[in-house]
């Protein structure tokens, strides 16, 4: 019997310990990680200069408050600022805190306009988070169900579509802001083109919209760049963190820049544990663990080489109907529900995901090695081959 309310669909498995990319069950078993914790521990498992740090730190000082004055903070907000280009940081626990923000800062940015019922462009397939607001702003109806009413306020559009969302530009008055994952994560590896986020840039600056950029899964270095938006040489107004950017300690941080700096004015918004000195601590030890052993060429050198090295081994394999991502974010689409591949690939030793119903999603730590990735390679292909009987 469990007193822990019944929202997660477990598997039977619980860990006890790992080191880098490895992690061991109760029973001593090892598995190949090549989920992170959704893209969360970027650093792998009990990473020596990481462990240091928060030891260091939970020995000084865990929390105070945003009461008073934190310095681990200030200097993480002027890092991000060096790193992504943005000008203000507000510091919260998760991604889904993040989005919020941005959300509250699109309405007010709206409504310091005069305009009364501001609405913000958002994508089908799009995964926001699960407070109401970022519930109503993502594009799956299986996570919205049985939660109605939701939030109003928002114009749904396909992805990667910058047709649509110029038509929205015609008719409707009371946009103030786009909202887009670079990559969608939950909704299958999906890429926004380079060419469509510079699109979105145009629309936004014609229009005085907000473009904001949802980096929680896909920001942190994974794709190779700090930000996956870089890679379309865009700044944007608003772009939102969380997931790997401490490693495992919760940390969220919703940014801006331009014109939307200043909107937030005291007592706007708030966190009683945003930002604490030991969250801080991490992510500042994560960025600087990344950039010390040259994590994001890495990641984007290694994720190259996975994907070709799956091509190969899947080849000629017609279920299998793409194979795409950016850096370490993977994608393996296959034409058919594929959920049983995650309990078939633990019994091989190896932990990966699901998303989308159809698409075997792969964030592997940061430090994963070409061993690994070897490894990865070989034991996937086989599970996949024999669940396809290919």
């Amino acid at each position: 019997m469990t007193h822990q309310m019944n929202v997660y669909a477990r598997l039977p498995i619980a860990f006890t310990h790992g080191q880098g990319a490895w992690i061991y069950d109760e029973q001593g078993r090892r598995y190949l990680d090549a989920l992170a914790g959704i893209a969360v521990n970027t650093l792998g498992h009990a990473h020596p200069r990481l462990v240091k740090a928060l030891a260091d730190q939970a020995a000084r000082l865990i929390h105070t408050s945003n009461l008073y004055q934190i310095r681990e903070q200030e200097k993480l907000a002027d890092r991000l600022a060096e790193l992504s280009g943005m000008q203000e940081a507000f510091f919260c626990n998760s991604g889904c805190e993040a989005n919020e923000a941005a959300i509250k800062l699109a309405r007010l940015y709206g409504h310091n306009k005069g305009i009364e019922q501001p609405a913000i462009v958002v994508m089908e397939k799009a995964f926001h988070g699960r407070t109401l607001a970022t519930l109503s702003a993502t594009g799956n109806r299986k996570v919205q169900a049985g939660f109605e009413p939701l939030v109003t306020g928002f114009v749904r559009v396909p992805f990667d579509d910058l047709a649509a969302v110029e038509a929205v530009a015609l008719h409707n008055a009371n946009v103030v802001a786009v909202m887009i994952e670079p990559i969608q994560g939950e909704g299958g590896i999906r890429l926004a083109h380079s060419e469509y986020l510079q699109g979105l840039r145009r629309i936004c600056d014609a229009k005085g919209w907000l473009l904001i950029v949802d980096e929680v899964q896909c920001g942190t270095a994974r794709t190779g760049r700090w930000f996956a938006h870089q890679h379309a040489g865009i700044l944007p107004d608003v772009m939102t963190l969380a997931k790997g950017l401490g490693s495992g300690v919760p940390i969220g941080v919703c940014l801006a820049a331009g014109v939307a700096t200043g909107v937030f004015k005291q007592g706007n918004h708030g966190s009683t544990f945003g930002g604490n000195p030991f969250a801080c601590v991490a992510a500042l030890t994560t960025l600087d663990v990344i950039e010390q052993d040259g994590l994001m060429a890495h990641a984007h050198a290694l994720g190259e080489a996975i994907r070709e090295d799956l091509r190969k081994a899947l080849d000629g394999i017609a279920a299998v109907t793409e194979i795409r991502g950016d850096g370490l974010m993977i994608g393996i689409e296959l034409d058919r529900n594929c959920g049983e591949l995650v309990e078939r690939a633990m019994a091989a030793g190896l932990l990966i995901n699901v998303t989308a119903d159809k698409v075997i999603r792969l964030l592997p730590p940061l430090i994963f090695d070409a061993n690994q990735a070897q490894e990865l390679v070989t034991t996937l292909s086989r599970v996949i081959r024999e669940f396809l009987g290919a």
